[in-house]
């Protein structure tokens, strides 16, 4: 007999207790590397790996408090805790950025020690590891549609891609030899700048859900083609939705014969609700304003 399939949610929380471990013993890794072998680029890696423990922090978190069922505080659920884990993983990486950034340009100008050849060797076993686990993660936040597990996915692949370019940056200055050590400091600027554009990727669908933005019309087309499909129902309007963590709440009016009696407009609305959560399953619950046909 197989085993029962996790959840998505405990997935995620699991993989991000698994990203703390990771990026703790990475960090520690890369900051002795750096250090040892005179790279500023690896040394910011090593920060920036310091800040994905906070984002995984953050993220399992947010996910145990989501998965809360809802209470007499809360009674549309504890999803908001999803997005504002999200945006806090965002806010964590727009800060490792700025401080990277700025330490960069310092370098760049001050004369320093080339890198060693090892530490390229490091960065090979970091971009190899957090690869596998962003793609990982991803698969997570997919099935799940997590916005707190994708941010935490990117996490993990903005890590790789800032050790990808401090390779560049490190090769560059040992290939260049004497007067190109300025090229690892570059390659952490690089890095820097990488991080911020996919912590605007992640910030920005974060406070669209935040603020009850409208969820991608592909899905409103599926809820309204349901709907439309119930036996009775004479046209819909007003249709609108919006996503609570990993599910969403419909609003939508449903006109229908005006002859017809209070108990079967109950009915009526009760099969549209049915049918739109058969056909859109991350739809959590539909309310259903009943309205005569006028043509």
């Amino acid at each position: 007999m197989s085993r029962a399939a996790k959840p998505p949610a405990d997935e995620g929380s699991r993989l991000a207790a698994l990203g703390v471990l990771v990026n703790a013993v990475l960090a520690v890794f890369k900051g002795v590397a750096g250090v040892i072998g005179n790279s500023y680029a690896l040394i910011a890696d090593a920060v920036e790996s310091v800040g994905d423990i906070g984002g995984s922090l953050v993220v399992w978190g947010g996910l145990r408090l989501s998965a809360r069922s809802a209470d007499a505080d809360h009674p549309y659920g504890h999803g908001k805790a999803e997005p504002l884990a999200a945006a806090a993983v965002g806010l964590l990486l727009c800060g490792a950025a700025l401080g990277i950034a700025v330490k960069s340009i310092d370098q760049i100008r001050s004369p320093h020690h080339a890198p060693k050849p090892y530490t390229l060797l490091v960065l090979v076993v970091v971009i190899v590891v957090k690869e596998i686990l962003a793609r990982r993660v991803f698969r997570v936040a997919n099935n799940a549609q997590s916005r707190a597990v994708h941010a935490d996915a990117w996490h993990h692949r903005a890590d790789a891609v800032t050790s990808a370019a401090a390779f560049v940056g490190i090769s560059a200055a040992l290939i260049g030899g004497p007067g190109y050590e300025w090229c690892d400091a570059a390659a952490a600027l690089l890095a820097s700048m990488l991080i911020g554009v996919n912590a605007a990727a992640i910030l920005r669908p974060a406070v669209h859900e935040l603020m009850d933005g409208a969820p991608d019309m592909a899905m409103l087309a599926q809820v309204a083609a349901a709907a439309t499909t119930v036996d009775g129902v004479r046209m819909i309007e007003k249709l609108k939705a919006r996503k609570v963590g990993t599910r969403y709440l419909v609003d939508l009016h449903v006109q229908a014969d005006p002859d017809m009696s209070l108990q079967e407009s109950h009915i009526l609305s009760g099969c549209v609700k049915t049918a739109i959560r058969t056909a859109v399953p991350s739809v959590e619950n539909v309310l259903v304003h009943m309205e005569p046909f006028e043509g």
